[in-house]
């Protein structure tokens, strides 16, 4: 979502450096292939772990915060309307809990896939996106 849906989605927003935007790139097909890799030939799951605790537990969790995370995308595209400028404070769906709803849904998404895949490369991932996503809720809530 953040990475193909979100950006096709803003009006009108800041430009973005190209060598942000390579980096970005870069990342995220490494880390595609880091993950697709671990689980397809080093991950070894029992039978029936799609019945599991831990999975399902995962799962649910990726899933409520893939949802955070689209809502929270739609909140902030919406912020202004055309024409408009200035700093807007979000109001509505997880804002109303923490300031950062779109990164508190991306780390809830990303440990949530974590914790259904179980594997030391996801996270790895997970860790990462808490790390560099909290740091920027804080600059963004300061």
């Amino acid at each position: 979502n953040r990475a193909l849906i979100f950006p096709l989605l803003i009006r009108e927003g800041k430009p973005t450096p190209f060598f942000t935007f390579v980096l970005a790139l870069l990342f995220c097909v490494y880390n595609g292939y880091l993950q697709g890799r671990s689980l397809s030939n080093y991950a070894k799951y029992p039978p029936g772990w799609l019945k599991d605790p831990c999975f399902i537990t995962g799962f649910i969790g990726w899933l409520i915060g893939m949802a955070i995370n689209i809502h929270s995308d739609h909140i902030l595209r919406n912020l202004r309307k055309p024409g408009e400028t200035g700093y807007k404070i979000p109001r509505g769906g997880m804002f109303e809990y923490v300031s950062g709803a779109n990164f508190f849904g991306e780390i809830l998404e990303w440990f949530g896939f974590a914790l259904a895949c179980c594997t030391i490369e996801s996270l790895a991932f997970a860790l990462c996106t808490l790390f560099i996503l909290g740091s920027r809720a804080k600059q963004h809530h300061q």
